[in-house]
């Protein structure tokens, strides 16, 4: 099968596609515009305000996924400090703060580069959001809520725990 013919199969616009798999997922969504979707997903912590933004000038599709808490301004060397310590762990996208609001995110890009994105692609590009999320959302509410430093909120909430009590 030829690449015009691979190019039919998907859709071209990827935010056609994100919209397929909120239904899918029965997640709340809002499409702002042709490029643009908002989403909310709820978590095991957190609700996740989830926006994806089609760049067709850089084939990209941009993902970032927010949790409601607020980083006070006194909090927020501690609070950078833990964003490098969790950055230097992931191995693909990032967490961000949004100084302007104190807003935490994770962020990520889809590069499509001539292609098409596929459900899989979709897929694991919220995926990779939510379960970043899930597994550092206690971490930050460690060094906001309870004022521990990044090393020992990152030690405290990265055990794995097996079976079952």
């Amino acid at each position: 099968m030829g690449v015009a013919e691979l190019k039919t199969d998907y859709m071209s616009n990827p935010v056609d596609l994100i919209e397929q798999v909120s239904n899918n997922h029965d997640w709340a969504f809002e499409r702002s515009a042709e490029d643009e979707l908002t989403m909310n997903v709820a978590g095991s912590w957190s609700d996740y305000h989830i926006s994806l933004n089609w760049r067709s000038d850089i084939e990209a599709l941009h993902m970032a996924c927010a949790f409601d808490l607020k980083v006070p301004e006194a909090r927020l060397p501690e609070v950078y400090k833990l964003i490098a310590q969790i950055n230097e762990q992931l191995w693909m996208g990032h967490f961000d703060l949004w100084t302007q609001d104190g807003i935490l995110m994770f962020r990520h890009a889809l590069m499509l580069n001539g292609t098409v994105a596929t459900p899989g692609q979709c897929e694991a590009l919220i995926g990779a959001a939510l379960d970043a999320c899930e597994r550092y959302y206690q971490a930050f509410q460690y060094v906001v809520w309870a004022g521990r430093d990044a090393r020992e909120a990152l030690t405290g909430t990265m055990f794995e725990t097996e079976g079952r009590a």
